[in-house]
């Protein structure tokens, strides 16, 4: 078995649509690798929102910290400047460079067919259809476990996928990727770019 320095940790952070439910398949798995977890909440209201409620969560942490993130939970992540961030870890997340915004690397590609119309609505919010969020984001799930991830969808702002990033903590702390082949909402080969 693998040991960690004492009081390690590893903070995970959800994307748009989502909360920290889902990472409940890695949570006690890497809980018995002897690593504590949390499932850092953001609010999606707005990139340096999210980046300061991960900012809120890490002082809830002694010794070194993983930060893991996914969708655009990666774009939280690497705005993190904590020298106890020793490393970042994507999964099928979104990293703009510097100055770039989520929808720009969103977008960098042609959407997968299945990719519902993102449309916010009056309040700036952006929601997934019923339909949409089961065949791009739930496709993978049960008929039932898909109507339960939709009906406690979270929206994200516009404010979050417009703001430029800072300078991302990928280009000086060691990070890993993990590409979905079958994603429908993040291209595979903007994944691949945002990897390499």
């Amino acid at each position: 078995m693998k040991t960690f320095p004492q009081n390690s940790a590893v903070v995970l952070v959800h994307g748009a649509w989502a909360d920290g439910s889902c990472w409940r398949d890695v949570i006690l798995p890497l809980e018995r690798q002897g690593l504590r977890v949390i499932c850092a909440p953001i609010p999606l209201t707005s990139l340096t929102d999210d980046v300061s409620a991960l900012t809120h969560v890490l002082e809830r942490t002694e010794g070194p910290v993983v930060l893991a993130g996914h969708a655009y939970g990666g774009a939280v992540i690497a705005g993190i400047c904590d020298e106890r961030v020793k490393a970042l870890v994507y999964v099928a997340a979104l990293a703009p460079d510097e100055g770039e915004t989520v929808a720009q690397m969103f977008y960098r590609d042609e959407p997968h067919p299945e990719q519902p119309k993102l449309d916010p609505d009056r309040h700036g919010l952006i929601w997934m259809s019923d339909d949409g969020f089961g065949r791009a984001v739930a496709h993978k799930a049960s008929t039932d476990e898909a109507k339960i991830l939709t009906a406690v969808q979270r929206p994200i702002s516009v404010e979050c996928i417009e703001e430029p990033t800072p300078t991302p903590g990928w280009k000086t702390k060691p990070s890993w990727y993990l590409l979905a082949e079958e994603d429908r909402m993040i291209n595979p080969k903007t994944q691949r770019f945002m990897a390499g």
